[in-house]
């Protein structure tokens, strides 16, 4: 499935030195997916002894990267 990163994911990515394999990682093994609001889920994982949260949203043909915190 195609991942596509918003402008302000690729920004918060550049400012955390966090890369898309990461994110990919993430979304793939993250501990724990919780619903959030207007159909958007948020993934937390761990990775490299830091938490990360990825906020996206998925569709039939492709998962949408919001944010990251």
């Amino acid at each position: 499935m195609e991942i596509i990163y918003s402008d302000h994911a690729t920004k918060r990515m550049k400012r955390r030195g966090i890369i898309s394999l990461e994110v990919e990682f993430i979304l793939t093994h993250s501990e724990v997916v919780h619903p959030s609001f207007e159909g958007r889920s948020i993934a937390v994982g761990h990775l490299n002894g830091r938490r990360i949260s990825i906020v996206f949203m998925e569709t039939e043909s492709y998962i949408k990267i919001i944010t990251l915190m």
